[in-house]
């Protein structure tokens, strides 16, 4: 059973925001006291936040798909919608975040690093928000907008002081295992260790941690064995420890050949060229082990590397090596920037920006595409005539028409607001009423201009009165 896993594909969908409420207000005497139709709530986000707790992305791995809470729709009586709730999913800290092309949205490395993987869709504002002098009644309210959806890419990479690299079998989990209180799995066969160790190792005041990385093997960095599938945790690292086998059983290898090896595969996957490098001839405590490591410690300095003489299994050289490890971590960490707080900027857009474009398509289409007409679109219920008045006056004062007429189209031609996949298409008729002028004016509501009844059935008894009046007045002029 799978019990690490370090890269996922998610798919994420935030919550829809819910819809706005056309109610109008009504109570005895008072059939229509006015627009009182409440917002829709926001749609809840999908938030990725790192948890120290958290090592690995299994959870994912079985449960790809997560979905936010939707917003509530508004009621009557002024009443909002509730907001939908946000989905927080804990990751491992170094966890990056990728699009389905490789391009990377987010570095979560820290403790309560967050990064929005979602955004929920507003909440549609109630008819009782729409009103104005101009629009008393608005027999509409906009719908809310769907939530942000799409397919991420998590990927793991460790976040790690030292990383120990070489062959399987090299002795590294026996390493970690000494020089920390970790407790990786340690057998006498290849490939033990399928999964990266983590461990903290204490040496004097610097406190640092350390990773064993599963063994790597020639053609490691091309996808040979399990190396090109964790070489990503030693990205992280400041220093590199080549863990060589002085007591091998394989005729064919040596410790001299085993870090060429080594080297070259790292060489191969990149971007670690610049990490210091120390080597451990470990396993000394077999004769023909302490021999070996006589043999290359001379052609190990030449190259220019910090040689130890270490064994696991007798605990000889692991004083000097933490230490020596512990130095060059403390060196490391004082040369990196100081982290200074994340600043607020603001970037106002330009006061003369349209904030929208206009496309002629090879099929004589024109396109409209911009953040307002198209959030707009998706606000519209193009079941309701006014509403549809609403959206098109909108477009108007935004400058959609005159840019039209710029581009050259003219009645009748075909215009789509949004993306090739979800557009709306229609034949474009300057100054268009699109059916809302069968309520007069776009946008207005002539419901509050009518009588009350009660107050029609008083004028109508009146009326009656006066004309029998005038009746009687006609026959009897004494």
């Amino acid at each position: 059973m799978t019990t690490f896993v370090d890269r996922v594909e998610l798919h994420v969908a935030a919550g829809n925001g819910g819809h706005g409420c056309a109610s109008v207000f009504r109570e005895k005497f008072r059939p229509l006291g006015g627009p009182d139709g409440g917002n829709g709530g926001r749609g809840g986000d999908v938030i990725l936040v790192v948890d120290q707790s958290v090592t690995t992305l299994l959870d994912y791995h079985h449960s790809p798909h997560r979905k936010a809470t939707n917003g509530k729709p508004g009621e009557g009586g002024h009443r909002s919608g509730k907001d939908g709730q946000d989905l927080v999913l804990p990751v491992p800290d170094g966890t990056v975040v990728l699009d389905k092309s490789g391009n990377v949205l987010a570095d979560l490395v820290g403790q309560g690093t967050t990064y929005v993987a979602a955004q929920g869709g507003r909440g549609g504002l109630g008819n009782a928000a729409l009103a104005s002098a101009r629009r008393k009644a608005p027999g509409f309210a906009l719908l809310g907008e769907p939530g942000d959806l799409g397919d991420i890419v998590l990927e793991l990479k460790t976040v790690a002081d030292v990383a120990l690299v070489g062959y399987p079998s090299a002795g590294k989990s026996s390493l970690i295992s000494v020089l920390s209180a970790a407790k990786p799995k340690i057998a006498d066969y290849p490939f033990t260790t399928l999964v990266p160790n983590l461990g903290v190792v204490t040496a004097g005041a610097t406190v640092y941690t350390i990773a064993d990385v599963p063994g790597l093997i020639p053609g490691a960095s091309q996808g040979r064995g399990l190396g090109l599938e964790f070489l990503r945790h030693v990205e992280r690292c400041s220093v590199l420890v080549h863990v060589l086998d002085t007591a091998t059983l394989e005729s064919e290898r040596d410790p001299i050949s085993d870090l060429d090896v080594i080297e070259e595969e790292l060489k191969q996957y990149g971007g670690l060229d610049d990490r210091p490098r120390i080597v451990v001839l470990n396993k000394i405590d077999i004769p023909d082990g302490q021999d070996l490591a006589d043999m290359v410690r001379a052609d190990l300095e030449k190259r220019g590397y910090r040689v130890f003489e270490v064994s696991a299994v007798a605990r000889t050289g692991l004083k000097e090596l933490s230490f020596a490890l512990a130095e060059i971590v403390a060196a490391a960490r004082a040369a990196k920037p100081k982290q200074e707080a994340t600043r607020i900027v603001i970037r106002p857009k330009a006061v003369d920006e349209t904030g929208f474009t206009v496309t002629l398509e090879e099929d004589g289409l024109y396109r409209v595409r911009g953040e307002k007409p198209e959030r707009w679109v998706r606000q519209t219920d193009f079941n309701n005539d006014e509403a549809v008045g609403y959206l098109a006056d909108r477009l108007n004062r935004l400058g959609v028409e005159e840019e039209l007429m710029k581009a050259g189209a003219r009645a009748g031609d075909g215009v789509a607001i949004g993306p090739e996949d979800n557009a709306v298409v229609f034949d474009w008729e300057p100054t268009m009423m699109a059916g809302a002028e069968m309520l007069g004016r776009r946008g207005e509501d002539h419901r509050m201009e009518a009588p009350r009844p009660a107050a029609q059935r008083r004028k109508d008894r009146e009326a009656e009165r006066d004309s029998a009046q005038r009746e009687f007045d006609e026959f009897n002029p004494f």
